[in-house]
Order: structure tokens, then C-alpha cells, then sequence
């Protein structure tokens, strides 16, 4: 903590907050030449610095005492007078008083958004553990079952053996039951061939156990980091099962493609009846159409997601995420 002067004569504590040297001589440049270039040449230059920040982890209050040094030294040269840079750094710890409240709650949105990323991979983890049991584990005693019944299939009666042929196809269908639900919970070509070739697949059942014809049309070249992949791909199943649920319609398309700065764009769109997207979301609380899950999703990878809906129009969610850290 450091102390500042009020102009009252009371010290007014403030926290220390200092970016990298390098940021601050980038930002003070910056400032020195602004009267130079007030047009969008600044404003670009302004906004890569913002971002460089970000990269750097500077924190708000950082720059807020980076920008009034910055201003004090270009104040300095055009009126060097002891008051007025005393009244900017004494309005500079002000200002960044002020700004404590807001970089308390970035500070807990970060850590929120922290422990949400953590449960997630877990979530996941264990998901993917019991999938695999129920095809692995499963699988093989269904298998040791069938061995049993062969057995006593030779040496039964053929009343017996008729009775055992109808048991071994029940056992067919319980088998082809547990992978659906071993896919369902985490389908092993996501973790083995990527994010589009799962959706692919997704997009095949969704459209075989509905009716609803699912199109999937991308671009995507390479691989997304694994979280990444595995949350894009939740977000487009509890899309598909909203359509499922609610939508009437008869067509859905999913676009997956990657710009040049890496950033991900996925969109669901689909041809029902649509819905008045601010009565939804205002519902969001109490579980809406998904959403809260699919916002959840996307704020532990740093996603953005648009909803654009109306009544007879149909629903379209244009989801980013941005690129590979």
C-alpha cells in the first residue's frame, strides 16, 4: 500500500500497482505522440496495447497508474509545474481507488471462472471414465454371458436352445444399448479423431432418432486444444437437443470454421418455430432452453455466444472461442 494526499490534507491509502517497464515505456511513447495521430492509427495502437496487456496479465489498476505516470510526464513537458503534476498523481490515486471495486470483482469473476474451467475437466474426466466402463466393462461380460449360454446351448433341448437364442438377442440389444449410452456420455472419436468427425457422428444420430435432417458443413483444419474441443462439442449437443425438444423444425446446420487469428466460429441454425429471445434469456435462471449450461461452457474457455431467434423465423446461435493460447 502507498499513500496519497487528499487535497484536504488527509492521506488517502492506495494500492501499489505497476505494469512492465516495457508496457509503461510503450504506453508513455504512445501518449507523447498522440497529438501527432488522433485518427484510427492510435486507436489501433491503443487497442494492441490493451491486448498486450492482457497477454502480460496487467491488471486494471496497473493501468490506471500506468496512464497517469504516462500523463504526468507529458503534462511535466508542456507545464512543468510542481502543482499540477501533484494534482494528477493526487487524481490518479483517486481514480484508482475508484477502480478497486471493479478489480476486486474481475479478480472473483477470474477465480469463478477458474474453479468452473477445473469442475468441467473433472466433470469430464469422469464421464469419460464411466463411458468407458460401460463399453469395456460391460462389454466383456455380456461376452462372458454369451460364452455361458453357448455352452449349455449344446447340451440343452431345443426348447432350451430356442429360449437361449431369444435371451442372446435381448443380450444384443442391451449391448447395443450400452454403446449408445457409452457414446452419448463421451464418444471415444472425439478423444481419437477430433472435434468434426465427432460431430459428424453426432449430427448422423441426432438426425436417425428424430427425423430431423443435420447438416454439417466446416472447415476446421487441425486440432483445437482438448478443451476446447470438448466443450464446443457439449455446446452443439445440448444445441441439437433443444431443436430435439423444442424447436418443430426440419432442418438444422452447423458451420464450423477458424479465421486467421485462430479464433473458432460455430454456428447452429435451425428452421422451426423460433422463440422471443428477451422472455427466454430472462428465464435463464430457471434453466430456459440450455443456455445457462452452454454460457457456463463457454465462459471457463473464454467463448462468446450470440442468440438470434423470433417467433416463426426459426433460431440461430453463433458461438467464438478464441484461439489456441
Amino acid at each position: 500500500m502507498s499513500e496519497a494526499v487528499a487535497s484536504d490534507g488527509r492521506s488517502i491509502a492506495v494500492r501499489d500497482a505497476r505494469a512492465p517497464p516495457s508496457l509503461c515505456t510503450l504506453y508513455t511513447d504512445a501518449i507523447g505522440i498522440l497529438s501527432a495521430d488522433d485518427g484510427e492509427g492510435s486507436l489501433r495502437h491503443a487497442y494492441e496495447i490493451g491486448r498486450q496487456a492482457i497477454a502480460q496479465g496487467v491488471s486494471l489498476l496497473e493501468m490506471a497508474a500506468m496512464h497517469h505516470e504516462a500523463l504526468a510526464g507529458l503534462l511535466k513537458r508542456i507545464a512543468p509545474s510542481p502543482r499540477v503534476l501533484q494534482e494528477v498523481r493526487r487524481a490518479g490515486a483517486f481514480f484508482a481507488e475508484c477502480l478497486s471495486p471493479y478489480e476486486m470483482a474481475q479478480r472473483g469473476f477470474t477465480d469463478a471462472v477458474c474453479a468452473l474451467r477445473h469442475l468441467n475437466e473433472t466433470m469430464e474426466g469422469e464421464i469419460k471414465r464411466i463411458a468407458h466402463s460401460v463399453h469395456d466393462e460391460a462389454g466383456q461380460l455380456l461376452d462372458a454371458a454369451r460364452l455361458a449360454m453357448a455352452g449349455v446351448q449344446r447340451e440343452g433341448s431345443p426348447e432350451l436352445r430356442e429360449r437361449l437364442r431369444e435371451i442372446a438377442s435381448i443380450l444384443d440389444q442391451v449391448e447395443a444399448e450400452l454403446r449408445r449410452l457409452s457414446h452419448e456420455l463421451r464418444p471415444m472419436i472425439l478423444d481419437d479423431l477430433g472435434l468434426a468427425p465427432a460431430l459428424q457422428v453426432l449430427a448422423e444420430n441426432v438426425a436417425r432418432r428424430s427425423g430431423i435432417t443435420v447438416q454439417l458443413e466446416t472447415s476446421l483444419t487441425g486440432r483445437p486444444l482438448g478443451n476446447v474441443e470438448t466443450a464446443l462439442y457439449r455446446i452443439v449437443q445440448e444445441a441439437l437437443t433443444n431443436v430435439v425438444r423444442h424447436a418443430q423444425a426440419k432442418n438444422v446446420k452447423i458451420q464450423l470454421a477458424r479465421d486467421a487469428k485462430r479464433t473458432l466460429h460455430c454456428l447452429v441454425r435451425d428452421d422451426g418455430v423460433g422463440f422471443d429471445v428477451v422472455s427466454v434469456l430472462s428465464r435463464c435462471q430457471r434453466g430456459g432452453l440450455g443456455l445457462v449450461g452452454i454460457r457456463e461452457r463457454l465462459n471457463a474457455v473464454g467463448g462468446k455466444l450470440q442468440v438470434h431467434s423470433e417467433p416463426g423465423w426459426g433460431t440461430e446461435l453463433r458461438i467464438e472461442i478464441p484461439g489456441d493460447k
